[in-house]
């Protein structure tokens, strides 16, 4: 985007990308108590440690390249292009995956108020609106953003005021109850693993800031991680503490808390207005991850078509500097994606944790990498080696965990609907990174096969040519001793119909001391005009007429003997038809 418009501050760029990461608290302690049990906020406090290490790992790759892109920027500048496409595709589809599941879980909050809501055209309305803000701009975007931010971490304070009265009313021994329930999985270590591994969920949006960093402030993107990291530090294992001292985790693993635990909770300590409230605010800022996804898609998108890796058809942008193209085609893509599921965006959960998983995993490479051969770079901060290892191992224990998990109602795995996904985004990034190498390669088969028919072609063309050329070069002679027009068109009409010659000669003869007829060279100046496809030539020559002076000239000019005879051979003809050679006679 456009240097020319104002940059993001603080707040605004804190809204943008904590929206995502800050609308977790909805599904993410009650996805870690479905894995973890009693032990849930344990393993969203190992996901607050590995956001901390993260925060360092993002800072000094962004302070050291401070471009659009993410992860895909990291490895574009230590490794190769190749490489980095494949950060990128993998960042795509995260965001792709997280504008469709945040909007259909956000419509899926409203409809908890509204049941009449259509779910599926009213999600495709709400992902117009947002493309809409993207194409409108980011500052206008940004203040959108700021609204549904304040008013989340409002709703969050105003629910958890009425959690801590209920518990100083009622106690906290539910808690306590469900600390000695038997542990989910088997094992401590079983649960806190897949706990750990299904929570990591709650940090998707981290990596968003990354991707719109040229757009912020300078100094900014740091206080953005900053504040990230505090607010899911806070609200995720607080949420999990809460609602474990609230309900039985046999309750908290079934269908209806899984789905709106937080409603559940609003609705259990403050009654229908603050479940109301909450279900309100559910959808704004699920909304408000809808947004983060068009932005940062949009700035990963610019900077690979920057690169060339996509079409230049993409940077084309609007009045207020946006790429609309880029948020149309990203707007196609997630309604598609919608349509293909039909709503049920449980399929989806593969490649939204796997996806994101991954990218945080190849920043974490992209850090080691920037290390090793961009050490010279200036950078604000740096993270240490230990701490950056412990971060990627940490996320590729979490994504294994989400590779091996079993799935839930039928559903096929998360490896298997990632692929789905996956393998045709690679493969089109693919063709776009090698399109000149695939081009050129098309270009030696098409001329292989096709080099032999065009030389027939060519060599056919030139010999027709070259026979059309002998045969209108023949030359046509006619003997007139007359300037009579009639006679005279007869010859050009005949030639014109019946020859395939455009060249003739107009001979008379003259007997010395004769003088020829007084309009012919008018008469043939008028039929050249009127014929200007054939070219004639009119020659007067001093002699007799007689068949010796035809094979003469036919010899002079190497012309075969071929005149005309315009009517009928008669008396005052001297001559004979057989004695002027090879003539043929026109009556």
């Amino acid at each position: 985007m456009s240097n020319t418009h104002k940059k993001l501050n603080q707040l605004a760029s804190t809204a943008i990308c904590g929206n995502d990461i800050s609308s977790s608290v909805l599904y993410v302690s009650a996805l870690a108590i479905s894995f973890a049990g009693q032990y849930a906020w344990i393993t969203l406090l190992i996901v607050s440690l590995v956001l901390f290490l993260f925060r360092k790992i993002y800072g000094e790759v962004v302070g050291a390249l401070p471009l659009n892109g993410g992860a895909y920027n990291a490895l574009l500048n230590t490794t190769s292009k190749g490489t980095a496409s494949l950060a990128a595709t993998l960042t795509l589809l995260s965001y792709m995956a997280t504008a469709v599941i945040s909007a259909n879980e956000g419509i899926h909050y409203l409809h908890h108020l509204i049941p009449v809501l259509p779910i599926i055209p009213i999600t495709i309305v709400l992902l117009c609106i947002f493309a809409l803000l993207a194409i409108i701009g980011i500052t206008e975007s940004a203040k959108v953003a700021i609204g549904i931010f304040i008013f989340h971490l409002t709703s969050l304070a105003i629910l958890s005021g009425f959690v801590i009265y209920y518990l100083i009313q009622n106690g906290v021994g539910t808690f306590f109850e469900n600390w000695h329930f038997p542990t989910t999985g088997g094992s401590i270590s079983t649960a806190i693993f897949l706990g750990f591994a299904a929570s990591m969920l709650g940090v998707s949006g981290f990596e968003s800031s990354a991707n719109f960093v040229e757009e912020q402030e300078k100094g900014v993107f740091p206080k953005t991680l900053r504040n990230m990291w505090s607010i899911v530090s806070i609200i995720n294992p607080l949420m999990a503490i809460f609602a474990l001292a609230l309900f039985a985790i046999p309750l908290l693993q079934s269908n209806d808390y899984q789905n709106t635990l937080l409603i559940q909770m609003g609705e259990h300590v403050g009654g229908h207005w603050i479940a109301s409230l909450i279900a309100i605010d559910a959808f704004l800022v699920l909304s408000g991850a809808v947004l983060t996804s068009f932005v940062g898609v949009t700035g990963l998108l610019e900077r690979m078509t920057l690169d060339r890796i996509l079409p230049p058809f993409f940077l084309k942008k609007n009045k207020k500097g946006s790429s609309y193209r880029i948020v149309i085609l990203f707007l196609i893509l997630s309604v598609s994606v919608l349509l293909i599921t039909n709503g049920d965006v449980r399929l989806l959960a593969g490649v939204y944790t796997i996806s994101f998983l991954s990218v945080m995993a190849l920043f974490g490479i992209g850090n080691i990498l920037l290390k090793i051969k961009r050490n010279s770079l200036p950078r604000p901060e740096k993270a240490g080696w230990l701490s950056v290892i412990v971060a990627i191992i940490a996320v590729l224990i979490a994504l294994w965990g989400n590779v091996v998990m079993p799935p839930k109602d039928n559903l096929p795995s998360n490896l298997f609907v990632f692929s789905i996904y996956f393998v045709p985004t690679i493969l089109f990034i693919a063709v776009m990174l090698n399109r000149t190498i695939l081009l050129k390669a098309i270009l030696k088969i098409l001329d292989a096969f096709f080099d032999p028919i065009r030389k027939f072609s060519v060599n056919s063309d030139r010999a027709i040519k070259k026979v059309l050329n002998k045969i209108n070069q023949q030359e046509f002679i006619f003997f007139t001793k007359g300037d009579n027009i009639a006679t005279l068109n007869k010859v050009m009409l005949y030639i014109e119909r019946n020859e395939h010659t455009k060249k003739i000669k107009i001979v008379t003869v003259l007997e010395k001391g004769q003088t020829g007829p007084p309009n012919l060279k008018q008469e043939i100046d008028f039929l050249d005009r009127e014929y200007p496809e054939i070219d004639i030539e009119l020659i007067i020559l001093e002699g007799k007429f007689t068949p010796e002076l035809i094979q003469e000239l036919s010899v002079k000019w190497n012309i075969p003997v071929n005149f005309m005879f315009i009517g009928s051979p008669s008396n005052k003809f001297p001559y004979k038809i057989e004695e002027l050679g090879g003539v043929r006679l026109i009556i």
